[in-house]
């Protein structure tokens, strides 16, 4: 019974500090934004991906949810965007299941492939929940948008192009880009730091 509370006060103890962690990321991500993106690069994706894979899906959906809320409220509600901001003041509601769902469901559904995958091969898992995040993530966030595409075309699309255009290559492309490459890069890693860990508390 001792250990059994003690693993679930580790687990708690872990999953508050990466809530933590992602609170702290995300708003440094909104604060600094390059001038060439349209949106932040977040590297929120490493904190809910090593919580999906160490602490299972809901952890991950969890910490996808936090994530999805704060940008909604900061970036949306404050106006620390000037991107999510304006959609926020067109399409409040729309917006809200924007940031929330994919955030969520990334985080969630990253848990589940590392799950299936580590059966068989736990660091193939790990590439691939890494992987995952920012697919779904990204995924999510066009498909939702293209239900909001008349505020983005009158805003921020320029003449002669279009919507998927500007999704695509001008708003998450390179985003996509760099949040993929860095979550492969360090989100395995933490993950096998943090089973080290795991492995001597218990």
């Amino acid at each position: 019974m001792a250990k059994t509370n003690k693993k679930s006060i580790v687990r708690m103890t872990e999953l508050a500090i990466l809530t933590a962690i992602v609170l702290i990321l995300q708003l440094l991500g909104i604060g600094i934004k390059l001038p060439f993106l349209a949106t932040p690069v977040s590297l929120v994706l490493i904190p809910i991906v090593l919580g999906a894979t160490v602490l299972g899906p809901k952890a991950g959906a969890w910490l996808g949810l936090v994530f999805g809320l704060e940008v909604y409220i900061v970036a949306g509600v404050m106006g620390m965007d000037f991107f999510t901001m304006t959609l926020f003041n067109n399409h409040p509601i729309v917006t809200f299941l924007i940031c929330v769902v994919k955030s969520t469901l990334a985080g969630f559904l990253c848990g589940v492939v590392y799950q299936v995958i580590a059966k068989k091969n736990e660091l193939l898992a790990t590439f691939v929940a890494a992987a995952v995040a920012p697919i779904v993530n990204t995924g999510v966030f066009i498909i939702g948008c293209l239900f909001i595409s008349g505020t983005l075309e009158s805003n921020f699309v320029s003449e002669g192009s279009t919507v998927i255009y500007f999704l695509i290559i001008g708003c998450a492309g390179l985003n996509f880009v760099i949040e993929f490459f860095v979550n492969m890069i360090f989100a395995p890693a933490l993950n096998r730091l943090v089973n080290i860990l795991n492995k001597r508390i218990s």
